[in-house]
């Protein structure tokens, strides 16, 4: 894995798991009975966006760490996950065939 595919791969791990951490305990302004005039009711009163975002990353750099020795231990690969047999089969490294 080479160090710009690690480092996008933690960032899109990173937003999806900010994306599921950022309604966690919202709580609306509506719902706290102050609403801010010109925003909707359904803004939050206290986004702690700040803790959000250092939750996301912690998380993140586990799953990162998880998911990226996984690609450099080459040890499951998308054959691995090829459950139908779609996939060709590979080349046969002693005669150069299709191994078929």
């Amino acid at each position: 894995m080479t160090i710009t595919a690690a480092i996008v791969l933690f960032a899109v791990i990173w937003f999806m798991v900010l994306f599921i951490v950022l309604p966690l305990r919202l709580v609306s302004q509506g719902e706290a009975g102050v609403v801010v005039q010109g925003t909707p009711s359904s803004a939050p009163a206290d986004a702690r966006i700040g803790r959000k975002m250092l939750i996301a990353s912690v998380v993140s750099v586990v799953l990162w760490c998880v998911i990226a020795s996984i690609i450099v231990w080459g040890g499951i690969t998308v054959r691995d996950l090829d459950w139908f047999g779609r996939m060709p089969p590979l080349p046969d490294a002693t005669t150069g065939g299709t191994g078929g």
